[in-house]
């Protein structure tokens, strides 16, 4: 199975592939992407632009339909979605951010909580591995949690499908729920930018920059998805200084999500639908587990934190941080509290997650169980 970290060039049974064939690949999975965004569009779902290709190319990828995803071209679009959560920083929000600093402390116990429940989940229904059940139970960090737990003897193949089928279903659920349940219009598009003739010609240059620079100071500073953060920072220091007030062009904006769902419909390429399907029935089980532990921390402490009920579920829901940056901005919440939770979620998770693990191999010693290799 393709993860979408190593932009292979082969498919399943080892067939090379030529420039030409890959192109033709990635061309069809964005073909098949646009059209599933503009049927999710005319059909006014939530998040059309990002959960129909989404959909689309799951579907195609179950199907065996010959596609790949633009893995190399993803992170430029990636910071397109970057600089637009950066707009979402305006200057009101340094009066707010103090005050999240108890929703943030509450959010590495609800990170604790949530592993506690789900490891053993995947450990006694998955049927996974002690290390296995450990990497795909955590809640965030896709591409780090399979290196990770291949090179401490995990299947990264299980691991890769767990987090790939949470952050698919926490994205549908979240939309969907808030959509038909909580009654709002995320098919609205208004929030995301304004047209490229109407931005000024020194905004859209500054906007640029941000992105440029926060492309490299991403990747030089090592933050997590580099990509996206580093021009989110950049984008949210030229926002709150009040350089700029606009959000980059809505036109960018769509294809960012575009190219974004169709990465991660094609996530399952090279998966048998066997595999995909119980990945997802696994993963619906989990996802549940953890969007239940997220819902009793929101509604037990919103009125603690200062914030909205529906915004401390954005900000505590196990999805990916563009992902649920986008229903933030769709609903017109404060992106900069619900991104800002998904960054220090996805951070802990990196740096703690590892360390908590070796710790118990060290405690267990030589046990059986600790470090042992396959899927289950």
């Amino acid at each position: 199975m393709s993860t979408g970290n190593e932009g292979r060039t082969s498919t399943t049974d080892g067939e090379a592939l030529g420039r030409g064939a890959i192109l033709a690949r990635i061309l069809l999975a964005l073909g098949i992407g646009a059209v599933g965004g503009v049927i999710f569009n005319w059909l006014t779902m939530p998040l059309p632009w990002m959960l129909g290709p989404m959909t689309f190319n799951t579907i195609a990828a179950v199907m065996r339909v010959p596609i790949l995803p633009p893995i190399r071209v993803r992170p430029y679009m990636i910071v397109v979605i970057g600089v637009m959560l950066g707009s979402g920083f305006t200057p009101d929000i340094i009066g707010h951010a103090a005050a999240w600093g108890l929703s943030l402390i509450f959010l590495a116990a609800y990170l604790a909580v949530s592993g506690a429940l789900v490891v053993p989940y995947y450990r006694r229904v998955g049927g996974f591995d002690t290390v296995t059940s450990y990497f795909a139970g955590m809640p965030g960090g896709l591409n780090e949690m399979v290196f990770i737990g291949r090179d401490m003897g995990g299947d990264d193949r299980a691991i890769a499908l767990a987090h790939v089928s949470r952050v698919v279903l926490v994205v549908g659920v979240v939309a969907v729920w808030f959509r038909l349940i909580a009654g709002y219009d995320l098919g609205d598009r208004s929030e995301f930018g304004i047209p490229f003739a109407e931005i000024p010609w020194s905004d859209l240059a500054l906007l640029a920059a941000a992105g440029a620079v926060g492309f490299f100071a991403g990747r030089w500073l090592k933050l997590p998805s580099p990509t996206l953060i580093g021009p989110m920072l950049v984008s949210a220091a030229i926002h709150l200084t009040g350089l700029s007030h606009n959000p980059p062009p809505r036109e960018f904006v769509i294809v960012a999500q575009i190219f974004t769902g169709t990465v991660i419909g094609c996530r399952f390429i090279g998966s048998t639908p066997r595999e995909i399907g119980r990945a997802i029935v696994l993963s619906l089980g989990a996802t549940m587990i953890m969007m239940a532990v997220t819902l009793i921390f929101a509604v037990s402490l919103h009125g603690l934190f200062g914030q909205p009920l529906e915004q401390v579920l954005l900000a505590y829901s196990p999805g990916g941080l563009a992902e649920m940056s986008l229903v933030a901005m769709a609903m017109n919440a404060e992106v900069a509290y619900v991104a800002s939770h998904h960054m220090v979620r996805i951070t802990l998770v990196i740096m703690i997650a590892p360390v908590v693990f070796s710790a118990l191999r060290r405690r267990a010693g030589a046990g059986r169980d600790i470090g042992g290799g396959g899927g289950g």
